[in-house]
């Protein structure tokens, strides 16, 4: 008899979250870990000596509240250095526009009183209609083909939470739904400053720029998280990201899972048909007739699996989900606190954004589509140790930028030169660039550096597993959202050999740091529920 019930591949916030979960139910559950920590991309980590900061993920926005719930995570120590943080779009003569308390509920700075009325309608708007998405994200997706009563009921549900808005708020998200947040900003906002804010949370993380077919939609699934019971609010947790993912583990060995670190999964054992188990790369065999993979869909399915297992049709979609990463992480140990230009220090301890308007961002994605990095990239900053200051030595302070954009590979070698000369270049000059944004926003920045370190999409791939270094795991798009995430075949988190399950961001709902995945498959795996679309 195996000595576990269920084997999870991965110690990311999904894989704990799910191990917690299945735990808590009695089932006997191991989690192995590659890495010589749990995390995944929501890890704390020193980069300096004395300085640490949250690795990929920076900011807390979507850990849902039913996740908090069930596993009680402030008892195993989850706790907020900040909520409800305000973002200030920053623009280079000083007129900053600073969105305070959840997702702007309040305007201050350079805006008009008309630009103040259209977007508290606007706000109200979208707010309202990603919360017609929000009950979703805990369902499982129906069925496309051999659907039954409930399948079809799932898709009802869908349509009535449309139809409740009214004749006219129906007709409204029916129009808006597919188009892009650029023509949706203009249609009603005239500040730049402001347009350029909310297109960059409506790109951050993907491959679009706020003029691509659903950028709008990826703003809504933003939109949808919560923080503090508060949709749409962003907090940092105290400790950083990893904070998150200490608790998720402390839940889960509560629940009896055991996690081991340091043990690499090579490949699946699979016999008569069916998941048998895992053997590492230390030659070590673990019998389990469950496996759940955290990791994403191409490497759990293509790679651990093997594409032999599955049919040729199958095999084709997976291999073609589209997973460009366009974001590099770029963290900075500062000798003292940066002035920025029009801010007061207080102003400091929120996000701020350098995304000065659509065209800006439209922009600064251009190159990433011919595989290169922007000239003059979007960032997103936050200065943590300004609400949490154990993150750095007394009177010295982390600055932690998100930029975009950058390909996947703008660093890789070619053309003439000495092997690894041209890459360093290429990290080199973007890592200049990005400091000379900096620069022009906080006169003075450079000369409190005390240690730089680049995280490039490839690098992002490296340090955490997932494929071009793209958070969700996935592209959120329409055709590989809800029932068609990662594919139809595999959308149920079963996937089509008996045995493996996917309780990742590639999975419906998809990525951030949420938690809904594992939830709805650890839903799915108790209910002993095999069947997938």
């Amino acid at each position: 008899m195996p000595s576990f019930d269920a084997v999870i591949i991965g110690a990311g916030h999904n894989g704990l979250a799910c191990a917690a979960l299945l735990g808590q139910a009695g089932r006997r559950v191991l989690v192995l870990e590659a890495a010589a920590e749990v995390g995944g991309a929501a890890r704390t980590v020193a980069f300096a000596p004395g300085f640490r900061v949250s690795q990929v993920a920076h900011v807390l926005g979507q850990l849902h509240p039913e996740l908090i719930r069930r596993l009680d995570l402030p008892a195993h120590g989850l706790a907020l250095a900040a909520d409800a943080i305000p973002t200030t779009a920053l623009a280079e003569d000083g007129a900053h526009v600073t969105l305070e308390g959840a997702y702007g509920e309040r305007l201050s700075g350079a805006v008009s009183d008309a630009d103040r009325e259209a977007w508290s309608r606007l706000r109200r708007r979208l707010l309202r209609f990603s919360a017609v998405l929000r009950p979703f994200l805990l369902e499982t997706p129906p069925r496309l083909r051999h659907g039954g009563l409930k399948d079809m009921l799932a898709l009802g549900k869908l349509g009535l939470a449309i139809r409740r808005l009214g004749r006219a708020e129906m007709r409204e998200f029916l129009r808006m739904v597919l188009m892009n947040v650029a023509d949706v900003l203009e249609e009603e906002i005239a500040s730049e400053t402001l347009k350029g804010a909310v297109a960059f949370d409506a790109v951050l993380g993907t491959h679009l720029g706020p003029r691509s077919p659903n950028s709008l939609m990826t703003l809504y699934y933003r939109l949808a998280g919560e923080s503090g019971g508060r949709q749409a609010a962003l907090a940092l947790p105290r400790g950083g990201m990893g904070a998150v993912s200490a608790a998720l583990a402390a839940a889960a060995e509560a629940s009896g899972a055991e996690i081991r670190l340091g043990a690499r999964v090579a490949r699946l054992i699979v016999e008569n048909g069916a998941a048998a188990g895992v053997v590492l790369a230390s030659g070590e065999e673990i019998r389990c007739p469950c496996i759940v993979s955290a990791a994403n869909p191409k490497t759990t399915l293509l790679e651990l699996a093997g594409a032999r297992h599955f049919d040729t049709g199958f095999v084709r979609r997976v291999k073609n989900i589209r997973q460009r990463g366009t974001v590099a992480r770029l963290h900075l140990a500062l000798s003292g606190l940066p002035v920025f230009t029009g801010l007061s220090p207080d102003a400091l301890a929120g996000r701020l954004l350098v995304a000065p308007s659509v065209q800006a961002i439209e922009a600064a994605f251009d190159p990433a589509k011919y595989g290169q990095a922007s000239e003059r990239p979007a960032l997103e900053i936050v200065i943590p140790t300004l609400s949490d200051p154990s993150l750095a030595p007394p009177g010295r302070h982390v600055l932690s930028v998100s930029a975009i954009y950058a390909a996947h590979d703008f660093d890789r070698e070619e053309g003439a030169g000495p092997a690894g000369e041209r890459s360093r270049a290429k990290r080199d000059g973007f890592l200049a660039r990005i400091l000379a944004v900096l620069e022009r926003h906080a006169p003075g920045i450079g000369g409190l550096v005390t240690a730089a370190n680049l995280m490039t999409p490839a690098d992002i791939e490296r340090e955490t597993g997932m494929p071009g270094g793209h958070w969700h795991h996935g592209e959120l798009a329409i055709d590989q959202m809800f029932m068609l995430r990662p594919v139809p075949a595999a959308a149920r988190y079963a996937t089509p050999l008996p045995g493996l399950w996917l309780c990742g961001a590639g999975s419906h709902p998809g990525g951030g740091v949420m938690g809904a995945a594992a939830l709805n498959a650890a839903k799915a795996i108790l209910a002993g529920r095999s069947d997938h679309a």
